[in-house]
């Protein structure tokens, strides 16, 4: 079936292929977005808590464009349960510091890094770690002395902290308070409105190319019943009903479309 010609889609919608200039409008991304890039002009930390499918991702791509890189070096490392050795070595690998050595060595050789970024380049280094809910507490305590230059007494390397709620859980942990205090900000991300997804819905079909907007009202109250506000399951559900309708050269995606891409998506 073809999208594009039955409702006139310059390209597939509701896919993660989206530009970052074509993300969805919102205050409370427009919000979280000021406050990130605040703390890392500033040369502190931050942090972002968004449950799983509200778009943290797509923030952190947001922020990491809006640091030009004739100012800032931007590392990102999307999170696994590692060792805080292999933490570590992912953290060399995306600075361009050779991964190799003992821990110790390896937190040597990335604050040299940084250092020559900031004083020889006069770069602002920022590192985002993306899921860091997946980090051992150790682990997540291993940014102490990443973060530690002369002392503790210079600002130098930005660390965005991004992951789900259990992230803010670890976070308050006694043994983990030193990091904590160590972020000067955190964001926030929820699940959108009845509104806000019908109009995120619109959006997403008016970048791909659409004169107009081939989901009518039931269909969208039906996208919002089932995905809660939830981006990741409202791209699905859209996409999977718009090949319903398509299939049906339905001239419009209607609630009936929606509750089938429902069945085929989930069991």
């Amino acid at each position: 079936m073809d999208l594009r010609a039955s409702y006139g889609f310059h390209f597939d919608p509701f896919t993660r292929e989206i530009r970052v200039e074509h993300h969805f409008p919102l205050p409370q991304y427009a919000e979280a977005k000021d406050g990130l890039l605040g703390a890392a002009q500033r040369r502190m930390s931050a942090g972002l808590i968004a449950p799983a499918g509200t778009g943290k991702t797509n923030l952190l791509r947001s922020v990491a464009e809006a640091l030009p890189e004739a100012r800032y070096r931007t590392s990102y490392v999307k999170v696994t349960g590692l060792s805080k050795r292999d933490m570590c070595r992912e953290i060399a690998q995306v600075m361009g510091v050779q991964p190799a050595g003992a821990f110790n060595a390896l937190v040597r050789r990335i604050q040299d890094k940084v250092l020559d970024a900031a004083d020889t380049d006069g770069l602002r280094p920022v590192l985002i770690l993306d899921e860091a809910q997946d980090l051992r507490p150790e682990v997540l305590g291993m940014l102490a002395p990443l973060t530690n230059f002369d002392m503790d007494s210079r600002l130098v390397l930005s660390v965005i902290l991004a992951g789900q709620p259990p992230l803010a859980a670890m976070l308050r942990r006694a043994e983990l308070e030193g990091i904590a205090r160590r972020i000067a900000h955190y964001a926030t991300l929820r699940p959108l409105s009845r509104d806000e997804t019908a109009a995120y819905v619109a959006h997403r079909c008016t970048v791909a190319g659409a004169t107009t907007n081939p989901f009518d009202q039931g269909a969208c109250d039906a996208i919002y019943e089932i995905g809660r506000g939830n981006l990741r399951a409202t791209d699905r559900l859209a996409l999977k009903a718009l090949e319903l309708a398509a299939a049906k050269d339905a001239s419009a995606v209607d609630h009936v479309h929606v509750v089938d891409a429902r069945r085929l998506l989930w069991p």
